[in-house]
């Protein structure tokens, strides 16, 4: 069965840059992938997700044009690139795959696979 690793994450400046990866145990092509994050006392949000063969990227509007989502199937990698962070984006980020051959969602409930999780703490 699938596993997602991560890798990534940690402490930053507000206004500063993280990125973070996500790496799979088989191919991934088959696969919508998606990160979503998870604040203390909030209910899991999808902030980005990318369909298989890379054909769209979908993104929560308050990190539009601030975060960047992007796979690489021939090494079994997703990838999240943020950059103007701001304390609002701390939170518990994961990377998840979606059931084979499904298109993107932003309901956690849909996602059969998930990444362990990674720290994101932006603040000065």
């Amino acid at each position: 069965q699938l596993q997602l690793a991560q890798a990534g994450g940690g402490l930053v400046n507000p206004g500063g840059s993280l990125s973070l990866s996500c790496t799979a145990s088989e191919i991934t092509s088959t696969y919508a992938l998606a990160w979503f994050r998870q604040a203390p006392g909030e209910k899991r949000e999808a902030i980005a997700c990318i369909t298989r063969h890379d054909t769209a990227q979908y993104y929560l509007y308050s990190v539009k044009g601030r975060f960047t989502i992007s796979r690489e199937d021939a090494k079994k990698a997703m990838y999240l690139q943020m950059d103007n962070l701001t304390p609002e984006d701390s939170a518990l980020y994961y990377c998840a795959a979606h059931i084979p051959n499904t298109p993107c969602s932003a309901d956690a409930r849909e996602y059969s696979r998930w990444g362990p999780g990674t720290q994101v703490v932006v603040s000065s």
